[in-house]
């Protein structure tokens, strides 16, 4: 018998993944009947092109005391997408997931007996399965040592798209700030500012089969380094 919440809410930030939309709620929703009384599921359209805002729309029909779509338009990019799945998050935990079907959110049952004595837990990829690994191993230890010159920390896996939170730990990291990729380094070093207890969990990372990976581009990095600046701009000058 795994241990339960009260409550939960789920997000998934969502772009172009018209082909994993539908499977990935799909298969959430078991899982978050068996660990939590009340629970919902938010699917973030981050301004797709293809057909993902109608296929999530589509399921939300079906259950809308669970099921519920937030969409901007354009696509602004990942950070801003996480921030729109926070503020519509309703419930006392929040977890986000990865919208692209490289996790298995069943894996959440490791982080529940953490996010109660803890106001974070963050999961790391025990062994990534990306495209282009090399590169992407690469970026990820690059950015390991990039935010400890800069922000003084270090987690196995900054931008793990696998993140649990509970709310009073949302309030204290409010206001988010970043469109791009450097939200998970946000998010961690204004709980590492706020003294937030937090907690790592190792989940699996399975290979993509359907869209493709931007994480690695050139506009993506250059966009994360700009924002890193922002970020500690902010954090040194008081506005974060």
């Amino acid at each position: 018998m795994h241990d339960t919440l009260p409550e939960l809410s789920i997000f998934f930030p969502f772009w172009n993944e018209e082909k994993n939309v539908k499977t990935v709620v799909e298969k959430t929703i078991p899982v978050a009947q068996k660990i939590a009384k009340k629970w919902e599921i938010i699917m973030v359209d981050d301004g797709s092109s293809d057909k993902t805002y109608e296929i999530a729309a589509s399921l939300a029909e079906k259950d809308p005391a669970h099921l519920r779509v937030v969409r901007h338009h354009p696509n602004r990019g990942y950070g801003a997408a996480l921030r729109e799945g926070f503020q519509a998050s309703r419930y006392r935990y929040v977890v986000f997931n990865d919208g692209d079907n490289q996790f298995n959110f069943a894996e959440i049952v490791g982080f529940i007996p953490l996010i109660k004595t803890h106001g974070m837990v963050v999961g790391y990829r025990t062994k990534r399965n990306d495209h282009n690994a090399f590169k992407r191993l690469l970026l990820m230890n690059l950015l390991k040592i990039w935010d400890f010159i800069l922000f003084r920390f270090y987690f196995r896996d900054i931008d793990c798209g696998f993140k649990m939170f509970t709310r009073e730990t949302i309030q204290e990291i409010m206001p988010l700030r970043s469109d791009g990729a450097m939200i998970t380094t946000e998010i961690l070093a204004k709980a590492k500012r706020k003294g937030i207890r937090i907690a790592e969990v190792g989940v699996t990372h399975y290979k993509r089969r359907y869209g493709a990976q931007t994480g690695a581009n050139f506009a993506v990095i250059m966009r994360a380094v700009l924002e890193s600046f922002i970020l500690w701009y902010d954090l040194h000058y008081g506005r974060a």
